[in-house]
C-alpha cells in the first residue's frame, strides 16, 4: 500500500468525529429524536434485523465477536511473521495495520451511532410514560422497599425450587428466552412505547466465559439482537432478558432498560417472569435504602422469606466466583462506554431506576 492509499483510507476516519457530532447535535433536540429516530428509523431499522437473525438459532452476535477475535489475533501472527521476514519494511508494515484498524474502528463507531447510539439523546422514558421523578423522601423508598419484599415474598412459594433450595425457571432456559414477550405485550397497554415484535432473544453459548467480564447480557446494534448469559442463576434469567429487550426496542440507557425489565417481568402472565422482575427491582430499592438510612434497610431485611434469601444469595456466590481482574476491566471498560455515550453518572446511573420504581408507585397508589 502506498501511502497516497494511507491518505485515502485515513479519510473514512473522518465518520468517528461526524458520528460524534451527529450524536452531540442530537442531544439538543430529544423530541425530534423520541418521535423520527428511536420510534421511527430505529425501529424499522431493528424490527427488519432482529427478525432476519431471529431465524438464526445461534446468536449471530456472538459469532461476529469470536470470529473478529480470531481474525485480529491472525492479523497479529502474519504481522509479526512479515516483520521477522522484512525488518526494513517493519514501519511500513506497522503503520499499514495500524490505518486499517483506525479505519475499522471509525466505521464501526459511526454505524453504531447511526444503528442504536443515537437512542441515547431520546426523551427520558418517566417524562413519555408520565411518570413523576422528582425527589422522594426517605419514606417512600421505605415504602417501595415494603411493597417489593411483601410481594418478592409471596412470588417465592409459588415457583420452583432445585435440589438446593434455590429458584428455578418453569421451563427450559431456551423456552424461557422466548416467553419474555409475553411481558413486553401486557405491559404495551399501559406504556404503548412498549410495543413492537421483533427477533426472539438468543442464549449465549459461550455464557461462562462471558461471565468472567461480569456481563450478564449484552444488545448487539449490528444484528438486533437480545443476547443473554444463560450459566447464571435462574432466577436472573428473566429480568435480564426483559432488561436486554428493552435496549433491542430502543431504551439505550442502563436505568431505564432496569425498569422496563421489572415492569414488564411484572406484567409477565408467568410466575417466574413476575418473581425475576421483582427481586431484582427489591435489590435494586433496598441498595439505595441501605445507603440512606441501614437502621431502615435492616428491619426491612429482617422480614425476608427463606426462599429469597437462598435466591439471593445464591446470585452473590454466583458472580464472586468470576471476581477477577477481567472482570475488573470490563467493568471499567463499561463505565468509560456510558461515560463516553453521556451517562454522566457511568455505572452508578443504573442507580437512577430507583426514581422510576418511586414514580410507579406514586402513579398506581396514590
Amino acid at each position: 500500500m502506498n501511502y497516497f492509499d494511507i491518505f485515502k483510507k485515513l479519510k473514512l476516519v473522518l465518520l468517528a468525529p461526524l458520528g460524534y457530532l451527529i450524536f452531540f447535535i442530537s442531544s439538543f433536540f430529544p423530541g425530534a429524536v423520541e418521535n423520527l429516530y428511536s420510534n421511527g428509523i430505529f425501529r424499522l431499522i431493528t424490527r427488519v434485523l432482529s427478525i432476519l437473525t431471529g431465524y438464526i438459532p445461534f446468536s449471530v452476535a456472538e459469532f461476529i465477536y469470536v470470529s473478529v477475535i480470531i481474525f485480529v489475533l491472525i492479523k497479529l501472527i502474519l504481522m509479526i511473521i512479515k516483520i521477522f521476514k522484512c525488518p526494513s519494511q517493519t514501519f511500513k508494515t506497522i503503520s499499514n495495520q495500524l490505518v486499517n484498524a483506525i479505519v475499522a474502528i471509525s466505521i464501526i463507531y459511526f454505524s453504531f451511532i447511526l444503528l442504536w447510539g443515537i437512542n441515547y439523546q431520546r426523551l427520558p422514558f418517566g417524562e413519555t410514560a408520565n411518570l413523576d421523578t422528582s425527589p422522594a423522601s426517605i419514606e417512600e423508598l421505605a415504602i417501595v422497599c415494603e411493597n417489593l419484599l411483601s410481594e418478592a415474598n409471596y412470588l417465592r412459594d409459588l415457583v420452583e425450587e432445585d435440589e438446593n433450595g434455590v429458584m428455578k425457571l418453569s421451563s427450559d432456559k431456551q423456552s424461557t428466552l422466548k416467553r419474555a414477550h409475553l411481558g413486553f405485550d401486557k405491559a404495551a397497554d399501559y406504556y404503548p412505547t412498549l410495543y413492537g415484535k421483533y427477533g426472539r432473544p438468543k442464549g449465549i453459548i459461550l455464557s461462562e466465559l462471558m461471565s468472567y467480564s461480569g456481563i450478564g447480557g449484552v444488545y448487539f446494534p449490528f444484528t438486533g439482537e437480545a443476547n443473554v448469559n444463560i450459566s447464571v442463576p435462574h432466577s436472573t434469567i428473566p429480568f435480564t432478558t426483559c432488561h436486554e429487550i428493552a435496549h433491542q426496542i430502543g431504551y439505550a440507557r442502563e436505568d431505564e432498560a432496569n425498569f422496563i425489565g421489572y415492569i414488564t417481568c411484572k406484567f409477565h402472565p408467568d410466575i417466574d417472569f413476575q418473581y425475576s422482575g421483582t427481586l431484582l427491582a427489591l435489590r435494586y430499592a433496598t441498595s439505595a435504602l441501605f445507603a440512606h438510612n441501614p437502621e431502615r434497610f435492616q428491619s426491612i431485611r429482617d422480614n425476608y422469606s427463606d426462599g429469597v434469601l437462598r435466591d439471593l444469595r445464591a446470585i452473590s456466590a454466583y458472580w464472586q466466583k468470576y471476581e477477577t481482574p477481567v472482570q475488573e476491566i470490563s467493568s471499567s471498560i463499561n463505565d468509560t462506554y456510558l461515560r463516553a455515550n453521556m451517562q454522566k453518572d457511568g455505572i452508578q446511573s443504573y442507580g437512577r431506576m430507583v426514581d422510576l420504581l418511586i414514580a410507579e408507585h406514586r402513579k398506581y397508589n396514590n
